[in-house]
């Protein structure tokens, strides 16, 4: 094993984009920085000239994320602090005592901690295995909303633990044949699929920007459907409306982004979907080849295990894998100190997830695949791995 020394903190190779993409591009780190040195003034709160260029700034990235994401109408996108405060507004200003939702069992805490409360709560959650490999049969997903009266199905887009892809399109039509919402965490999605989400036709779909989208922490993103109103969780003051009122004004985006907005956040996450609008069908390619070379590598080293589906099915750029005889925690550890990889080890704050695909007692190595990374990269990962568990 080798023992590389730095100073630095930063990793040599960095695959833990399953849980933030670093490093940024650099028309995002350039964009929060002018956000935070030239626009610092509070948006939609002053008619001086640098609020207005705030307040236009964000206008302006909300409208790059609406063209990204296929959005017809950018004020039916909002900005939230995270994909999880979004998660959380999505189902709690939605479901009350007595609704019933059907959701499948690879769900992220961001769903099934709200969830959890809520069934405390009197809402009806059942819960739809997925199979081994984490996808989720809609035929099981209409039995469940044909047997009983549903309000929502909810459903992610893709599993931050197996990669595995679910059919949105088919959630959305078989929920709404029943009367039901679709509901979609798609903190996986955005940016490393080609997210559209018109097409789709969710009701609600929930958004990390740190992620695939390339953007920065601490920005999120919930699309509503035109003319679909939930009860707003945070009431304070807004850019918009008039503050004698004490209720929160009624039209997008104002009533669900009450205080001061994250201007760098949005800022850089508008530079983001800019950037992927001209980049991402590339990065999509390479993240996708990658990937498969990862996992196929990981297969020939022997005594791994790789969690969600074949190499030759499509899947976001996450590689989970479990060892015969060496601990998940153990692998990562070795791969941080001995050779500079993050990697992260453990439930991924997904226990439903392993439970389904019979890790929760283990754990797994998540290696996740984004911007930035490279085929050397990917084969010195395989080549250290083979020498951690040789």
């Amino acid at each position: 094993m080798s023992a590389n020394k730095s100073t630095s903190p930063a990793p040599s190779i960095y695959l833990d984009h399953g849980a933030t993409s670093w490093p940024k591009p650099q028309p995002v780190v350039d964009a929060v920085v002018r956000a935070l040195t030239e626009l610092g003034g509070n948006p939609g709160r002053g008619a001086y000239a640098m609020a207005l260029a705030a307040s236009r700034a964000i206008y302006d990235a909300r409208r790059s994320c609406a063209q990204l994401l296929g959005v017809p109408d950018s004020r039916d996108l909002l900005f939230q602090p995270s994909c999880t405060h979004a998660c959380n507004l999505m189902l709690k200003g939605i479901l009350k005592p007595g609704d019933r939702v059907v959701v499948g069992s690879m769900e992220h805490n961001a769903i099934a901690r709200p969830l959890a409360r809520l069934a405390s709560e009197d809402v009806e959650v059942v819960v739809v295995s997925a199979d081994r490999t984490g996808f989720v049969d809609p035929g099981d997903i209409e039995r469940e909303v044909c047997a009983r009266p549903t309000r929502a199905v909810i459903c992610q887009h893709a599993s931050n633990l197996t990669g595995t892809v679910q059919p949105i399109e088919e959630m959305a039509e078989i929920a709404h044949e029943r009367g039901a919402l679709l509901l979609v965490d798609g903190a996986q999605g955005g940016g490393h699929l080609q997210v559209d989400i018109g097409a789709m036709n969710p009701d609600a779909y929930a958004l990390s920007g740190h992620k695939g989208l390339l953007g920065p922490q601490g920005i999120g993103l919930l699309y509503l459907a035109s003319g679909f109103d939930v009860q707003e969780q945070t009431e304070g003051g807004t850019g918009g409306g008039s503050s004698e009122s004490l209720e929160m004004p009624p039209e997008r985006p104002d009533r669900y982004e009450a205080g001061t907005a994250n201007t760098s956040g949005i800022v850089g996450l508008g530079a983001a979907a800019r950037f992927l609008a001209e980049e991402g069908d590339l990065q999509r390619k390479q993240e996708a080849a990658l990937a498969r070379r990862l996992h196929e590598g990981v297969l020939d080293i022997g005594g791994f295990r790789v969690l969600g589906p074949p190499p030759e099915v499509p899947r976001v750029p996450i590689v989970s894998i479990v060892h015969d005889s060496v601990e998940a925690d153990r692998i990562a550890f070795a791969l941080d100190r001995g050779y500079r990889v993050a990697v992260r080890a453990g439930l991924h704050c997904a226990p439903w997830a392993h439970e389904t695909v019979g890790t929760l007692e283990c754990g797994a190595v998540r290696l996740g695949i984004g911007w930035g990374n490279t085929t050397e990269q990917v084969d010195t990962v395989l080549a250290a791995l083979a020498e951690i568990v040789s």
